[in-house]
């Protein structure tokens, strides 16, 4: 039986049953009966639904295996502070990361989650090299995207994303405020574009993924404000709304991973850019440099299911 006939024999099996109750027996049954009528009611709804899903996929099981990337990236970074100098510091920059990417469960050609995870640290002198900006970083995001698959092996994706990150900038010369923390937590744009080809006989997929914040909120003090202060208990003005005119990260990264065996390498360039201006304190942050790792599909298969068999149909990430 098809869903539409399925629906309506739930719908005329409900209205004969109320024409034979009579409206007046129909308005004295107990609530007791009633509850009864509203939960089968429910189940047959929620019925209808898994059968419509299940027509959709055809009835067949259906895989998603996760594409798990780590990544190492060295580079360049420039750092300024004015909440503890006003002088500007160039370094280095290095930085670590995981990404998970993987079809969502409700609609696995049409949609894919992902988690990244990422820890960076930074380290930069000033122009007359007698002072020093140390700068550590660590946060997560979790995000929703739909994906437009284009012609020439082409795919489009964009979607949302909520994170947070948490972080601190230390000067060493500094004997009052030799700290300036940073946290916040963001809602996201984010989106990817891939492109499957070969270089000579090898299978590559170049990807650019982009992340911008669109609201959120942040943590800063005011200019002349210690942390000791914070510590005895002076924490009114600390947490402000992130918007972009105050609060501006937009990250970039360009990869190509290069099917080398079952595990692939990934080979790129990736950009961060972060900016506050808030409470006469600005902080500019940015860092590029290039990224080496290895990425691969990977499947997680109960025992209950088992392994996929020709019947299967299995969803790869890209």
């Amino acid at each position: 039986m098809g869903s539409r006939g399925f629906f309506r024999g739930c719908l005329s099996l409900g209205v004969k049953y109320k024409t034979h109750l009579g409206e007046s027996e129909y308005n004295a049954m107990d609530r007791l009966s009633i509850k009864r009528l509203r939960f089968a009611a429910i189940m047959g709804m929620v019925s209808w639904l898994l059968l419509c899903a299940t027509e959709a996929s055809g009835g067949q099981p259906v895989f998603r295996p996760v594409n798990s990337a780590y990544e190492v990236e060295i580079g360049t970074s420039h750092i300024g502070d004015t909440y503890l100098s006003p002088l500007k510091y160039t370094g280095w920059h290095v930085a670590f990361q995981y990404e998970r990417l993987q079809a969502m469960k409700f609609s696995p050609e049409g949609w894919r989650q992902q988690l990244r995870i990422n820890g960076e640290f930074n380290s930069g002198d000033s122009p007359s090299g007698n002072s020093s900006l140390l700068y550590g970083n660590a946060g997560a995001t979790w995000g929703m995207m739909h994906v437009w698959r284009l012609p020439h092996g082409v795919v489009l994706a964009g979607g949302g994303s909520a994170g947070g990150d948490v972080g601190c900038v230390y000067n060493r010369r500094n004997g009052n405020n030799p700290a300036s923390v940073k946290a916040d937590i963001t809602v996201n744009l984010t989106g990817y574009a891939t492109w499957k080809t070969r270089l000579w006989r090898l299978p590559v997929m170049l990807r650019w993924q982009t992340t911008m914040p669109l609201a959120g909120g942040f943590f800063s003090p005011e200019y002349d404000e210690l942390y000791y202060e914070l510590y005895l208990g002076n924490k009114k003005g600390l947490a402000h709304f992130a918007w972009p005119g105050n609060f501006f990260r937009w990250e970039n990264i360009v990869t190509a991973d290069l099917d080398v065996s079952y595990t692939k390498l990934r080979v790129g360039f990736s950009s961060r850019i972060y900016s506050t201006e808030v409470d006469h304190i600005t902080t500019r942050i940015f860092s590029y440099g290039f990224v080496l790792g290895v990425s691969g599909d990977w499947l997680s298969v109960s025992p209950r299911r088992g392994m996929p068999d020709d019947t299967a149909r299995i969803v790869y990430a890209y």
